[in-house]
């Protein structure tokens, strides 16, 4: 008989109990250790368990474009505004089409709720423009000043200082600084201060639209919230444009901006990072599409050679300048603005160039505020169903098992605690909201959690019942149990990842719950209950099937006697045979 390579563990041998359950344990304490550091002790909620603010949007259609509103720009609509509301970490947002023109927007209360309802309301498409000249206007009433990255200083201070759009050449950013100017002055042919007289000084101008669009210009009060609605009413892209934008100090600046030169679609991505080389504050960078770069590459050439400020682009969305940073150098595919941000502020303005660009204009009709009383009501009831569905669990396993139920119902508590941990932790990590669904998706996880442990206990069963001793009986039937359970909790986990995958809303919530707890189950059979299992075979209770152990030999209906015991046979006569 060949004896076992060295090194490798025989076939039936126990392994090392005592390093899985030493591991899971430090897991266990890392995850809620985790939680009281995040500060998240109990899961977020989606709208229909929490609550939150319902959002109808009505969609607009464009001047001389009757047929836009239409399916596929919809739809376009829904995905873009869907990426911009969960990108600011509200998750179980819900963003669907009502009718032919309408957007419903459910967002549940959370921390990011106020900006999530901001974002909604501007939906209109996103451009560059060139910066003609602008003035400040008239303070704002309301203080705290907007966290909108305008114009302006850092620490608040209402300095000018205006964000700068720098290159990202071979992975190194290429910046001249922040360009300050504390008394910004309208350039071109000036004949009187603006900071006076409030209009912008010119000479005659050349054609009626030009001294149009400076009257308008002058007669703009960006402190009234009409005029900055009426100010670019029916504005084109291809035409130049007066608009409002709120620097850091609180005040409102009214500009004169020329025809979009690119739009919000050739924008592939924007990101807020942390600018370690000026300080530690806040950047947003910035990467275009290809045809889009060319574009940004040919506007920045033409304002890198102009003088202050005729050097900005303004980003305007919605008709409001949310930011102008001024250029000192041709850009291309990747830029990134610098200035006085703050990580709110950063993030805001990121999210609004990576998801900015719709197909429609829409205006708000209602913003509803949803209580959670139906949702509580159904999750109580759904608790206590669940509460029902293990309670005849564990008396099944109680009455059947009898000692192995222990095994059973404290792999059930460490399932649950596992299970609870990452839920939270999962919160402030990538969003995930609690709803009705997913609470389902938890519940029908006990039985996929149950089921493993009771394929595992008939393998044991089974190994006794064919006369081995328990712990033999432990190891050896783990292999064909093991084998069973990875091929059930596969086939769990790949519904769950099918179903994740072409559905949408709350459905997802239950499929992404089932999926997890599956893939806990897996953890929880492999690192504690076999290991658990392999102890206890080790005690006089189990080792030695006492009645109520639930491997009692005589009531498995073995026979005496057992394996171990050998059979003496009596010698055969050779003359009888």
């Amino acid at each position: 008989m060949a004896a076992p390579k060295k090194g490798r563990r025989p076939a039936g041998a126990p392994g090392r109990p005592g390093r899985a359950l030493a591991l899971i344990l430090i897991a266990m304490v890392a995850l809620t250790s985790g939680m009281f550091a995040t500060g998240e002790l109990t899961p977020r909620l989606g709208i229909d368990l929490a609550g939150g603010t319902s959002i109808t949007l009505e969609a607009k259609a464009e001047p001389g474009k009757p047929n836009s509103i239409n399916k596929t720009n919809m739809d376009t609509a829904v995905g873009i505004i869907d990426r911009r509301v969960n990108g600011l970490g509200v998750s179980e947002a819900e963003v669907q089409t009502q009718g032919d023109k309408n957007i419903i927007v459910n967002i549940p209360r959370g921390t990011n709720e106020k900006q999530a309802r901001e974002q909604v309301g501007t939906t209109a498409q996103l451009y560059f423009r060139p910066v003609v000249t602008y003035t400040a206007g008239t303070p704002t009433p309301d203080a705290p000043p907007s966290p909108k990255p305008s114009a302006g200083g850092k620490d608040g201070k209402d300095d000018k200082s205006t964000p700068t759009a720098t290159a990202t050449t071979q992975g190194r950013a290429v910046t001249d600084g922040l360009k300050k100017d504390p008394t910004p002055t309208p350039t071109g042919s000036a004949s009187k201060s603006p900071e006076k007289s409030g209009e912008p000084s010119a000479t005659p101008p050349a054609d009626p639209a030009t001294a149009a669009l400076e009257k308008k210009f002058a007669a703009l009060d960006c402190a009234e919230k009409t005029d900055r609605v009426q100010a670019n009413m029916g504005a084109k892209p291809e035409e130049p444009m007066v608009a409002c934008g709120k620097n850091n100090g609180g005040q409102w600046e009214k500009y004169i901006l020329g025809p979009a030169e690119v739009n919000g679609k050739d924008v592939d991505d924007a990101s807020a990072t942390l600018d370690t080389q000026r300080g530690g504050g806040w950047k947003v960078n910035m990467e275009f599409t290809d045809a889009g770069s060319k574009k940004f590459q040919k506007i920045t050439g033409k304002l890198s050679q102009q003088q202050p400020p005729q050097n900005q682009f303004a980003i305007v969305l919605d008709g409001e300048v949310v930011s102008a940073p001024s250029v000192n150098q041709t850009l291309s595919a990747n830029a990134e603005i610098s200035g006085s941000f703050t990580q709110e502020s950063a993030q805001d303005l990121a999210n609004i160039l990576s998801y900015g660009a719709l197909p429609l204009t829409f205006s708000t009709e209602t913003v509803t505020t949803v209580t959670a009383a139906l949702g509580g009501e159904q999750l109580q009831a759904g608790l206590i169903a669940g509460a029902i569905g293990l309670a005849l669990v564990v008396v099944y396993l109680l009455a059947y098992y009898r000692g192995l139920a222990f095994v059973a119902i404290v792999s059930l508590v460490v399932s649950a605690i596992l299970t609870y941990t990452i839920m939270t932790l999962l919160g402030p990590a990538i969003g995930f909201a609690l709803n009705l669904p997913a609470v389902c998706g938890a519940i029908v996880a006990i039985g996929i959690t149950a089921d493993s442990f009771i394929v595992y206990f008939e393998r044991i069963r089974d190994e006794i019942r064919e006369g081995r001793t328990l712990k033999p009986a432990v190891e050896r039937a783990w292999p064909r149990a093991r084998r069973t359970i990875l091929v059930s909790d596969f086939v769990s986990f790949l519904a769950a990842a099918v179903l994740f995958a072409v559905t949408v809303g709350k459905v997802q919530g239950f499929a992404f719950t089932l999926g997890l707890t599956t893939l806990l189950d897996v953890v929880v059979v492999f690192l504690f209950t076999k290991p658990l299992m392999t102890l206890l075979a080790r005690t006089k209770f189990f080792g030695q099937g006492h009645p109520w152990s639930g491997l009692d030999p005589k009531r498995l209906g073995v026979q005496p006697p057992l394996r171990r015991t050998r059979r003496v046979s009596a010698p055969i006569d050779p003359k009888e045979a």
